[in-house]
């Protein structure tokens, strides 16, 4: 789900000094500013004071760390954090041991694993400037160089699948034409012919999930939209595909899948049933579905089976807070695991040679960290603690879940940061959006926008629309298609909401979000001019028919699922009357707008004929593009400009009396 909304802040000088300590006289023309980088454009942006960096560096050096994978054979992992400007590669000896770095590049690497049997390398993926085009490599970790095994260019490579055997690996591609999803094999060791395309497929929601126990099967999903998907099994003699689960029956989703029952079964989750994705039991012969497990309400969001065939761990979302559960398939006792803190939990893998679940736990007051699970006694370890970059963890807000009624009577909820008490009178209020639109807002850690809340007396809503997972099917198909305005009408009613509070002011709003958040922000901008003070739209989409023209044709099906079909003529009619590029004369109250030069998902052009429209108005709009980043910023220089912008545009249109 795409989109890390840790953005906004932002203005001028007498007044952030003022609340900050650093009052004194108004900053001199003779005032050192940040230079943007090269690979920053900056339009309509004022001059950033180097004070002003320095006064907001304890909110730009929190880190985070997120597990890779594990030594086949010994109790280590690999990891991946960031020292420098970007995420790489490191290597832990030991929980809490020092984070040894094995990569140095230029850009972010987003995954990496060991070879299986003797961990002799490292494969990873790199993408460049954020095109998401993610190439694979091999790392030789003793003498420190890789050499890329995938073909590059503007082709999208999947994560590497082990076979059973551990010789091999299958893998997803779009080498092919760009749009369709292949599947690959490839033996990184082998010197000729190193790989070949077992599978063409048509669609870009292609996925492999399992190797069968004997190696002669591939178990391997199509997704057709966040409701929708189907498993197939594929014969890797006979290169032939056939469904397990009905194409006929009524659309279900499916997450995960893996064999069991020595390959005579599947398992995975399912909504099929009902609202929520549960655990389920498929028969491989018949497709016949049964659930396993205690009911839980919410969704099955992760599981992962040990190599022991009957230990299966699971995570379920239950009002956006994450519950890890294990579940032994031989006897059917199920426990869920305490002693974690509470948040949002990344699954990662078992151990090979031990009952050992490794995690990577997000919390209100702790960046992203990695943990692990003892399935035979619960014992949880920490192996990270990332740095806070000087802030003190219990100075930091707990959300508070709230919850409003939109127009049609529908339930909405999300959650509240409020600032300390020490702020008297009513607080002015960010908004922030989340992106999918098949996400969710939740209560995790908010690196930079604490200063908001810290420093400036500034409250922030997540909320949840109608369109966001972790309510049931029927909420998240509520947004779709002719349906699309509902979504931007619940905005309106926590506006409302925001009025009825004693402590909020509805005077002082800004309304923000990234990607599909950035449309709503856009489209919030147009449709509630009057009721908010500005607006940040990061990386989003303008007018559904040029997204779907120009957005990267791997995808491009997909989000006709969600959004319509822009060759429909009724649907295309629609998404001009909708859009916000063509409701641009009614954005008065100032606008940022930031983009990345090489985003594949929101191309940049959504965001050039927004700025050029939302100027001929002659109201404040602000201008940022980096030519080195796709969908947000992921380098830390540009982040930090992006950080530092933010401010400055908080404080000269928010902040104001």
């Amino acid at each position: 789900m795409g989109f890390n909304q840790r953005f906004l802040i932002g203005w001028w000088l007498g007044g952030l000094l003022a609340m900050t300590g650093l009052a004194g006289d108004a900053w001199s023309q003779e005032e050192e500013m940040v230079a943007p980088g090269e690979q920053l454009v900056v339009e309509g942006i004022p001059a950033i004071p180097k004070r002003l960096k320095e006064q907001l560096r304890p909110y730009t050096e929190s880190r985070a760390a997120a597990f890779f994978a594990w030594h086949p054979v010994q109790r280590q992992m690999l990891i991946g954090t960031r020292f420098g400007q970007t995420t790489q590669i490191h290597h832990l000896a030991m929980p809490m041991g020092a984070r040894t770095q094995w990569t140095f590049f230029d850009e972010p690497v987003s995954g990496a694993q060991y070879e299986p049997k003797e961990a002799d390398f490292v494969l990873f993926s790199r993408d460049i400037g954020g095109n998401e085009f993610a190439q694979l490599f091999r790392l030789d970790p003793k003498k420190g160089t890789s050499r890329m095994l995938s073909p590059g260019g503007r082709t999208q490579i999947g994560q590497p699948l082990w076979n059973r055997a551990k010789n091999q690996f299958v893998y997803t591609s779009t080498e092919r034409n760009g749009a369709d999803r292949d599947f690959w094999w490839m033996d990184p060791r082998a010197e000729n012919e190193p790989k070949r395309m077992l599978l063409a497929n048509e669609g870009g929601g292609w996925g492999i999930l399992d190797w069968s126990p004997d190696d002669a099967k591939l178990l391997v999903v199509e997704r057709k939209s966040i409701n929708q998907s189907q498993l197939y099994e594929v014969d890797l003699a006979t290169a032939q595909r056939r469904p397990l689960t009905d194409p006929n029956a009524p659309p279900a989703a499916y997450l995960g899948g893996q064999y069991i029952e020595g390959g005579s079964q599947i398992i995975c989750a399912s909504d099929r049933r009902g609202e929520f994705l549960e655990l389920v039991k498929i028969d491989v012969d018949t497709g016949k579905e049964m659930p396993i497990g205690e009911a839980t309400h919410g969704d099955v969001e992760a599981l992962t089976l040990h190599e022991d065939g009957k230990t299966l761990a699971f995570v379920v979302n239950q009002d956006g807070i994450s519950r890890l559960y294990v579940h032994d398939l031989t006897t059917g006792q199920e426990r869920s695991i305490d002693g974690l803190p509470q948040g949002v939990i990344s699954l990662g893998d078992w151990h090979r040679q031990m009952p050992e679940l490794a995690l990577t736990i997000n919390s209100a007051r702790s960046p992203s960290d990695v943990y692990s699970v003892d399935a035979s006694n619960g014992r949880v370890t920490r192996w990270t603690e990332s740095e806070l970059g000087g802030i003190s963890a219990q100075s930091l807000t707990e959300p508070e879940l709230v919850r409003w009624e939109g127009h049609d009577g529908v339930d909405l909820t999300g959650f509240l940061y409020r600032p300390p008490a020490s702020f008297e009178g009513k607080r002015p209020v960010i908004i922030s959006i989340h992106g999918g639109p098949e996400g969710q807002s939740r209560p995790i850690f908010q690196a930079r926008n604490n200063f908001y809340l810290n420093e400036l007396g500034v409250a922030i809503v997540y909320p949840n629309v109608r369109g966001s997972v972790g309510y049931g099917k029927t909420f998240t198909q509520l947004d779709n298609g002719l349906k699309r305005l509902d979504s931007v009408r619940d905005i309106g009613a926590l506006l409302d909401w925001v009025a009825r509070q004693p402590d909020l002011d509805a005077n002082r709003i800004m309304v923000t979000g990234g990607s599909y958040g950035g449309y709503m922000t856009l489209a919030t901008a147009t449709q509630y001019n009057d009721r908010i003070r500005c607006a940040l739209d990061v990386v989003g989409i303008s007018h559904f028919g040029t997204f779907l023209k120009n957005t990267e044709s791997y995808r491009r099906d997909l989000r006709r699922v969600e959004y319509g079909d822009e060759r429909d003529p009724e649907m295309a009619k629609f998404f001009d009357q909708m859009a916000p590029l063509n409701r641009a004369s009614q954005i008065t109250k100032p606008l940022f707008i930031v983009q990345g030069g090489n985003d594949p998902r929101v191309p940049l052009s959504e965001a050039e004929q927004m700025v050029a429209k939302v100027r001929a108005n002659g109201g404040p709009i602000w201008y940022l593009m980096a030519k080195d980043e796709g969908h947000g910023f992921k380098k830390k220089a540009n982040a930090d400009y992006q950080f530092y912008a933010t401010v400055l545009f908080i404080e000269q249109y928010l902040l104001a009396p």
